[in-house]
């Protein structure tokens, strides 16, 4: 293979991965803390930023599993969550169901999820997150999130396991951008260091 020719199909594969990934491009670190990285990106057509967290937990695959597929268990880790619980699992695939806190003047979101679980031939694991707003009626005294695109994805890292966790919403009805900027850097931050907590232990 030509080294041109080389090039030139590296350069589809990029784009192809790149396009793959939630539109979201250009990353701004916005927060290096603790030893978790948080990054936001503009996503085209969007008001509200896509965000993303990086971290490393000594911790097994396995673990990070069980305390995700622990649906109402799991609310006691992901920032806001109010109440959550699983409306069904079907193979790789499950629907979940959650409410959120949020601060006053905004009314409260509510969100379901498809989530579908995939292994890699590399031991890691992606959890693609899919709003399905449609899926189940909505419940008075909550906005239904309108869209969420996103992913958890854990690679083993020798005795740990790297976790990334990205994703971009449409949070539905308003919300003043001052909230939407804190709670974008503030999801991931707070779910990845509250989820590391029991990852670790």
């Amino acid at each position: 293979m030509g080294s041109l020719h080389r090039i030139a199909v590296l350069c589809g594969l990029t784009v192809l991965l790149a396009t793959s990934a939630a539109q979201a491009e250009d990353w701004k670190v916005a927060k290096n803390e603790d030893g978790i990285k948080v990054s936001l990106s503009e996503v085209a057509g969007s008001d509200y930023k896509a965000y993303q967290g990086v971290t490393l937990m000594k911790t097994t695959i396995a673990k990070l599993r069980a305390l995700q597929e622990d649906v109402s268990g799991a609310c006691s880790w992901i920032h806001e969550c109010k109440a959550q619980k699983l409306l069904k699992h079907e193979g790789a695939d499950s629907w979940t169901y959650t409410q959120f806190n949020t601060p006053w003047p905004v009314t409260p979101r509510d969100s379901v999820l498809h989530v579908t679980t995939v292994e890699g031939a590399d031991g890691s694991l992606t959890r693609k997150l899919e709003g399905v707003p449609k899926y189940i009626p909505e419940e008075k005294g909550f906005v239904r999130v309108a869209k969420v695109d996103g992913f958890w994805k854990f690679v083993p890292k020798g005795d740990q396991v790297e976790v990334t966790y990205q994703v971009h919403t449409e949070p539905g009805g308003s919300v003043p951008s001052m909230i939407a900027n804190k709670f974008v850097v503030d999801a991931p931050f707070n779910t990845l260091k509250a989820l590391k907590e029991r990852a670790e232990k």
